[in-house]
């Protein structure tokens, strides 16, 4: 059981960190010398220059998408603490999965909306291609989907 536990923890850790690293690092989108994510542009030619990232209708719902996704993983993580410690034997852990299930699907639904829209933001061009921060959020979605379905089926043991 404390095996099972660890993992559990280990996975849930992985998902929080990939979250936080495609939430905040600026490679969602990259051409040469240019980067962009939800909140800035950066140009790293000589002089290494970030300027404010639009203000689309779009690009807002994919920067609370990826706010909620976090919120929702660290309070999923918190209320597993809490319900390792307080839940009786045989309970199961359905809050701590469906707050991690939501994280999941916030993530998918910012990565998604970015996927459709980000042409209307900068053009298409054959040497813009998507940056590693946006990968990590495609991968942080089913691993929070698989994270929160174990929560939910897992029951505590003594």
């Amino acid at each position: 059981m404390l095996l099972l536990l660890l993992g559990i923890i280990v996975l849930h850790v992985t998902v929080l960190v990939l979250l936080f690293v495609s939430t905040i690092v600026s490679q969602w989108l990259v051409k040469g010398e240019y980067a962009a994510d939800l909140w800035q542009n950066c140009t790293t030619g000589n002089v290494f220059q970030c300027l404010a990232s639009s203000s689309n209708e779009w690009l807002q719902s994919v920067q609370a998408m990826m706010i909620l996704s976090v919120i929702f993983s660290v309070l999923s993580l918190f209320l597993f603490f809490c319900q390792l410690f307080t839940l009786t034997k045989g309970g199961r852990f359905y809050i701590t999965g469906v707050f991690q299930i939501l994280a999941g699907l916030c993530v998918m639904s910012g990565a998604a909306i970015f996927t459709v829209r980000h042409t209307d933001w900068h053009q298409a061009s054959e040497n813009t291609s998507y940056g590693f921060a946006y990968i990590l959020a495609w991968l942080a979605f089913p691993l929070a989907l698989a994270s929160g379905i174990i929560y939910v089926i897992l029951r505590k043991r003594e």
